[in-house]
């Protein structure tokens, strides 16, 4: 759109805000819980808080946030930009499976930093053998 600074456009952050009011409404607190990344912390959560508690006149916009740790492969953050990502598609035609995934993710802190390694999907495995023979 026109404005009187040039072209302008909706940033990064008015997209969450706008979600989030869309799906949960005006009445703060909207989102009781919210989630993202620990590198989302700042700027984008706090752009975030900024814009919509001064749109809905509160001081508390979200009542909880949850930040998670960073996922690494071979040392280094798992990223696009770094092409050492691997896509759960890839994972799952390697051999992977959900239940094995989520028993990886459960044997860490969700706030905690993960590395993906072979000896953390063996032991991931060995935990997926103990709960099937028991139940």
């Amino acid at each position: 759109w026109d404005s009187p600074w040039g072209k302008g456009r909706p940033g990064w952050h008015i997209e969450c805000s706008s979600f989030c009011r869309k799906m949960f409404g005006d009445e703060p607190p909207c989102p009781v819980l919210h989630s993202g990344g620990r590198d989302l912390r700042f700027p984008h959560h706090e752009n975030e808080i900024a814009q919509s508690q001064a749109l809905l006149g509160t001081d508390r916009w979200v009542q909880h946030w949850v930040h998670a740790g960073q996922l690494s492969i071979r040392g280094l953050k798992m990223s696009k930009s770094l092409k050492n990502f691997v896509t759960i598609r890839d994972y799952l035609a390697g051999g992977g499976s959900p239940t094995l995934w989520r028993l990886f993710c459960l044997l860490h802190r969700y706030s905690a930093d993960i590395e993906w390694s072979p000896e953390g999907e063996a032991e991931a495995k060995a935990w997926e053998r103990s709960f099937s023979s028991f139940f």
